[in-house]
């Protein structure tokens, strides 16, 4: 095993302890981690993503289903929409996406830099949204017609297809705002959407791609061995500080991706 590898496992257990910490967001550093890292193609580190995403979110729905903090029924219902919009993504609009997508003045704007500034766009939305203090929820809200639900679900979905992120940051304010959920409870239903999602939509990459799973598995273990350790010491630490503190990180590492991929 080379420094390269034993750096990948040390992102591994630091994305795992921030979901640990702070509830969700560290996935948003697991596909940066993968492609300049550990130098797998966006396309690849999106899919290994989603099945760590996935996996770990799995251990975070257990752990909030204990605290009676999980909407199964809403969950489900927003779920629907968004695992057929993921594995859709998956299966038939990520392995088209042309080489060159277009040029502009000799310059080419390829398949793999585009994946990555949009990631990068959602890394600055995920960001923002971990930095601003969240208003509290309208007692007036009032639940949507369940159609408008499976649109959202259908663009969530795909945008969470594309990046290979969990997308619990787009989930937890629709929740909120739509479906009319405390807060707290639409954390944990958010993850149960983001598990299935991310699994099933992984389905549709086992079929386009050569899957490591020796690799793929053990960065996982490693993965949730962290949000282990990050759910015990956020007994200890503010969750809301270091929330916004990792939303800077996450803004400037947005920036960094946009600066290199465009340069």
């Amino acid at each position: 095993m080379d420094s390269t590898q034993i750096l990948g496992y040390i992102g591994a257990l630091i994305v795992g302890l921030v979901l640990g910490l702070i509830g969700g967001g560290g996935s948003i550093l697991t596909v940066p981690l993968l492609v300049y890292l550990l130098g797998y193609s966006p396309i690849t580190a999106t899919a290994y993503s989603l099945f760590i995403v996935g996996t770990s979110s799995m251990v975070g729905t257990y752990q909030k289903y204990k605290k009676g903090m999980v909407d199964f029924k809403t969950g489900l219902a927003f779920t629907f929409p968004s695992f057929i919009a993921v594995y859709l993504t998956r299966r038939y609009l990520v392995p088209n996406i042309p080489d060159t997508i277009f040029s502009v003045n000799g310059f080419n704007i390829t398949n793999d830099m585009a994946i990555m500034v949009f990631f990068a766009f959602i890394m600055f939305l995920a960001a923002i949204s971990m930095i601003r203090k969240r208003k509290e929820q309208s007692e007036t809200s009032v639940k949507q017609p369940y159609y408008q639900t499976f649109m959202q679900g259908l663009v969530i979905g795909t945008v969470t297809g594309l990046i290979g992120a969990g997308g619990g940051f787009l989930y937890v304010p629709a929740l909120v705002l739509w479906a009319n959920i405390p807060m707290k409870r639409a954390v944990g239903t958010s993850l149960i959407i983001v598990t299935i999602n991310s699994l099933i939509g992984f389905t549709g990459d086992m079929q386009t791609l050569e899957i490591e799973w020796l690799f793929l598995l053990s960065f996982t273990l490693i993965a949730i061995l962290g949000i282990i350790l990050g759910v015990f010491l956020s007994k200890f630490i503010s969750s809301q500080k270091l929330k916004k503190s990792f939303g800077y990180f996450v803004l400037i590492m947005a920036t960094y991706i946009i600066y290199k991929e465009l340069r």
